[in-house]
């Protein structure tokens, strides 16, 4: 059961492990919403994840025997790394079975706290259903990511710390993806305060919680499709699952553009990184129909590898119009090229790439086409520097950015 006995147990428990994360004042977000929002960072964790505190929690409560035989857990990436921190502290062995989809940066991290790594499946549930037959195969303990009572517990204890900090908080914003950390957030900040709006955020690509609560059972969606790897899971938990229907007050869905947008708005207004599953909650603050409300969205980890910081970035630049390619037709003869400069440069237009072609006709008198690709301040921008261009005679055509 989930208990205020056992989840006051666990706050102290897992203070051995974690970090403060104390409450940060969003000035953008909540002037954007016009809510009084409050981000809960555990990106900033030690494993960069809120995951510690449930795998810690659930390791204390095993007896030694079952701690002697091994540890072995399934995930993509989060829950590997608490669980082989806190083997690491208890001097347990660890295995961890984590899909090949996985970012390499979680895999090499996992490995640094001394667990092994197998690497199967193309998503968690494949990954999970591995180690689980490599528990019954070789005798170790399995610690699952979210469908346990005891890891959700631990999970919940960033409710004890958000409603301690904020008594008065009014919306609590939780990641779903198996849904340990909204059951057991969602059911304390019940125990503790019934009034307390507490809402689930997934993926629009993976909403296997948003499908069971409308069925009114665990059903599994045939596939998933989302940047958020780290809650990209097919079917919730079966143990957890009355504690979603009783104690989430709603769903909210998300587009994977809109956590390309939340990245910049993270990088540029906290200058903070978080990861696409922790930035599911702060998309959601766009589509909450509130005024005057104190939210906290909990940005649930920060283990983004370099690669596709650098992919999110790219695209963010192109969805917000920070960067576009235009293509013009001029006549092929002298001058012309620093024409159309002059014309990008009187604009404040900032060229990144340039391709002359030449043979786009075979009349060169006739046009050659420039691909510029520029950087600009936003939409209205561009959108000045294409006309200042079609007033030129230039004809120019916008088309798909690419760096």
């Amino acid at each position: 059961m989930l208990t205020l006995e056992s989840f006051e147990q666990a706050s102290e428990i897992v203070k051995q492990v974690t970090q403060e994360t104390k409450l940060i004042k969003s000035s953008y977000f909540s002037e954007l919403t016009g809510n009084r929002v409050y981000f809960k960072p555990e990106n900033m964790q030690r494993t960069g994840a809120y995951k510690v505190r449930g795998a810690y929690y659930k390791i204390s409560t095993l007896t030694d025997e079952e701690r002697s035989r091994g540890l072995i857990a399934a995930s993509a990436g989060n829950h590997a790394q608490g669980v082989a921190y806190a083997a690491q502290k208890y001097g347990v062995k660890a295995v961890i079975v984590m899909p090949t989809t996985t970012p390499l940066i979680k895999v090499e991290r996992t490995r640094d706290y001394g667990a092994e790594v197998i690497l199967y499946g193309d998503v968690y549930d494949q990954a999970c259903a591995h180690a689980q037959e490599l528990a019954q195969e070789k005798g170790y303990t399995f610690i699952h990511p979210f469908d346990d009572l005891a890891v959700a517990t631990g999970q919940g204890t960033i409710a004890m710390e958000i409603i301690q900090e904020l008594p008065l908080v009014e919306y609590i914003l939780v990641p779903v993806g198996g849904g340990g950390l909204a059951a057991g957030v969602s059911t304390l900040a019940k125990l503790l305060n019934p009034h307390i709006q507490v809402i689930g955020v997934e993926p629009a690509g993976a909403a296997c919680l948003k499908a069971s609560l409308a069925k009114g059972e665990v059903v599994t969606i045939p596939s998933v499709n989302t940047i958020a790897d780290g809650t990209a899971v097919q079917t919730p938990g079966e143990k957890i699952f009355p504690y979603l229907q009783e104690n989430l007050d709603g769903i909210i869905t998300v587009e994977d553009d809109e956590l390309i947008e939340a990245f910049l708005d993270m990088v540029e207004n906290h200058k903070m990184i978080v990861e696409n599953s922790g930035l599911l909650t702060v998309a959601a603050l766009r589509h909450m129909d509130v005024k005057n409300k104190k939210i906290v969205s909990i940005l649930s980890g920060g283990n983004m590898d370099v690669i596709t910081m650098s992919s999110v970035v790219q695209h963010g630049l192109i969805q917000r119009d920070r960067i576009f390619t235009v293509s013009v037709l001029i006549p092929d003869k002298p001058g012309e090229l620093v024409r159309v400069a002059s014309i990008i440069a009187e604009n404040q237009g900032n060229v990144i790439k340039l391709d002359h072609n030449q043979f786009v006709t075979t009349n060169r008198n006739a046009a050659v086409e420039l691909k510029i690709t520029l950087e600009t301040f936003g939409t209205e921008h561009k959108n000045q520097i294409v006309r200042a261009l079609e007033d030129s005679g230039c004809r120019p055509k916008v088309i798909r950015a690419s760096l």
